[in-house]
């Protein structure tokens, strides 16, 4: 039996676990609703460590059978933006001590980080923006 039959039964029987924890929810009690809540969670890690298991073992598949030389490129690639948004993150641009004063421990190193996510992420919003507009602009060139 094939991988991906496999894979469509173990979702199906999730599934339909979910639905019954669901129904049992939706009918139960108060005290019912929060055991079946809690065992609800139990099945979402389950599913979600699942997942990242398959994606990992799916990923260094891909690595060993495709061009190596171009995914570590593009892991590079990566790695250097998430570089050059931490050296733009100052971290000391904004006033802690409001933050502080309700108790959430922002110190600036965890400002700076979440700065350079930030920056990350316009960077990697525009040029996937640009890369869906360069592929319009050269789809309707080339018709």
């Amino acid at each position: 039996m094939g991988l991906h039959k496999i894979l469509k039964i173990v979702a199906f029987a999730l599934a339909i676990i979910g639905a019954i924890f669901a129904l049992m929810i939706i009918a139960g009690d108060g005290d019912t609703a929060e055991s079946m809540s809690g065992n609800m969670l139990y099945i979402a890690y389950v599913v979600l460590g699942i997942v990242l298991f398959l994606v990992v073992v799916f990923v260094l598949k891909g690595l060993a059978t495709g061009d190596i030389k171009k995914t570590l490129m593009t892991v590079g690639a990566f790695v250097a933006i998430i570089a050059i948004s931490y050296a733009m993150s100052s971290g000391s641009d904004l006033d802690l001590k409001p933050f502080n004063d309700k108790g959430l421990g922002i110190t600036e190193s965890v400002s700076k980080n979440v700065g350079a996510g930030l920056y990350a992420f316009y960077i990697l919003a525009v040029l996937a923006i640009g890369s869906m507009l360069f592929g319009g602009v050269k789809k309707l060139f080339n018709k």
